[in-house]
Formats: C-alpha cells, structure tokens, sequence
C-alpha cells in the first residue's frame, strides 16, 4: 500500500514537471513570436522606404571641368547615392517629354534622410534647363564645378578628337578650329561653352546665389579633400569624408578613392594627354579669357587662378 501511494506520488511530480515546462514554452513562444513579427514588420517597412527619388541636389557642369570624379568623390558619404550615367533629362528634348516619372526611373534606390545626386554637364550651358529644373524643384541645391576655361577648352576638344579617331572619322587640327585669320573665332563651340559668365547670368535669372555652390575644379585635381568638406557643408550632409579616402597615384598622376578596404580610380579617359596647341595660340586663348573670366569672378565672388 505504501509502494503505491509513493509511486503514485512520482507520477503525479513528473506531471506536474512536464506540465511546468509546457507552460514555459508556451510563453515563451507567444512572447518570441510578437518579435519575429515586430522584426519582419521592421525589415519589410525599411524596403519599402528603400525608393528612387528626384534628386536633391544636381551636377550641372561644367563639361570636362571634373564632374565625374566630384560625383565619385561625393559618393564616398554613406548618405548620398548617385545616378550611376548622365540623363540629359532638362536639355535633351526626346527624354524631356518622357516625364517626371521616367527621370525618376534613372536615379538610385535611397532611404529616408538620403541625398540623390545626378550629375549632366551638359545642363550648364543649355539655356532651357535653368527654368525647368526650377519647375521641378525650386528647393534643389546645384552643384557647378570650373576649371581654367583655357585648359577646359583643350580637354573638351580632346575627347571630340579621341571620340573621332576611334570611329576612324577625321577632324581638324585645334589651332584650325580655334582661330581665323590669326585670331580667335568667337562661334567655336569649345570657346563658348567656357564663357562661364555668360552661363552662370541664366542660371542666376532663375536660382538665387546661394543655392549654387562653386567647386575649383583644379584644387579638387590637386588636393581632394579640403573641396568636399565644403561641399558637404553645402549639402547639409555631416562630416564623413576624410583624407584618408585619398590617395595620390603616381602610375595614373591624380588621386584615387579608398572607401571601405576598396580603392577605385577614375576610367583612363581621365588625364588623357591634351592635343597639341601651339604655345602663341594659348596665349591667345588666355587673353581672350581674361575678360570673361573677370565677369564670373565677380559673378561668384571669389578669384581663381587661371591663366
């Protein structure tokens, strides 16, 4: 009778053992569940933030004044994506009428609190895309690097004849194209895309000063680091860029990028050699400069050295 009572006594401690671990993973598993499911919500509400957006701020020019590597350079931050190509959305007609929505389309994927870039240097020098980027938003803040007109200019001619030479098509001489009867002509196209006065005077009719930020694009070439600080500032971005995404490459004779481990330097059409112009006709060219160039000093408030 008393083995019984006892083993009866086992069993009913065993039961009650059981039942308590039951009892544990039920909570326990009703509490993790709401986790999971709080996480999952988490994870599934930041893809749907992750969008593609108008940009906030644009690269407008100027052509071969160093936009690509201001938008590289600018791509380091961890709150800025860029559009990987040129648009040409505002100063090419056939994609203008596509739409918001399809220039939307071309930009990166961003989340919240993150800027799109987009840089088209054609856009500069457009007299259309002023007022239509306005229109798209009046708040946008506007990126326009320069570079020594007379240097731009060699540069620009450069990648046309580089461009020509590759699709086996001739073309002339530069000193040819860039003066007539011993001087300068005025209607080449090169020349005029460097009369940065001009230009800016478009720009100015529609944006107010302070929403375009100057970059010298000679001193980013020279020492990086110093121009992106003020571009961040410019940006209202926090301070994440530092010299030590820098480094001079001998090899290539301009900096390249280190970003997380990683080092990239700009493709091989960057530093490419310049045609050759004799040295009468760049002193001619910098003298038909020095006026122009006084007008966009005065324009941007601040000197450059140019030639």
């Amino acid at each position: 009778m008393l083995w019984t009572v006892l083993l009866a006594l086992l069993v009913l401690l065993l039961l009650q053992t059981q039942l308590s671990v039951c009892l544990r993973e039920l909570r326990t598993g009703g509490s993790s569940s709401p986790a999971y499911s709080s996480s999952s919500s988490s994870s599934s509400s930041s893809y749907n933030a992750t969008q593609q957006r108008l940009p906030g701020a644009i690269i407008i020019g100027v052509r071969k004044g160093g936009t690509r590597a201001l938008l590289e350079m600018l791509n380091l931050h961890p709150d800025v994506e860029v559009a990987k190509a040129e648009v040409h959305y505002f100063n090419v007609e056939e994609h203008f009428r596509r739409g918001l929505a399809w220039y939307r389309a071309q930009m990166p994927f961003t989340l919240p609190g993150q800027l799109t870039v987009e840089k088209t240097p054609g856009y500069f020098a457009a007299p259309q895309v002023p007022a239509r980027i306005w229109d798209m938003n009046p708040a946008v803040r506007l990126l326009l690097i320069v570079r020594d007109p007379a240097e731009r200019l060699v540069s620009d001619y450069t990648q046309v004849l580089h461009n020509r030479l590759t699709r086996h098509k001739p073309y002339q001489p530069l000193e040819e194209l860039l003066l007539r009867k011993g001087h300068i002509d005025p209607g080449y196209k090169a020349l005029q895309r460097s009369l940065y006065h001009q230009h800016l005077a478009r720009w100015l009719e529609v944006f107010p000063r302070e929403q375009i930020h100057v970059v010298d694009g000679d001193a980013l070439i020279r020492d990086p680091f110093p121009e992106l600080r003020k571009a961040e500032r410019f940006l209202d971005l926090p301070p994440r860029i530092s010299p030590n995404n820098f480094y001079y490459n001998t090899t290539k004779g301009f900096y390249c990028l280190l970003s997380a481990g990683h080092d990239k330097c700009l493709d091989e059409s960057k530093g490419r050699p310049h045609a050759p112009l004799s040295t009468q006709a760049f002193k001619k060219l910098c003298r038909y400069f020095r006026k122009p160039n006084k007008l966009f000093f005065e324009m941007v408030g601040r000197s450059f050295s140019w030639c």
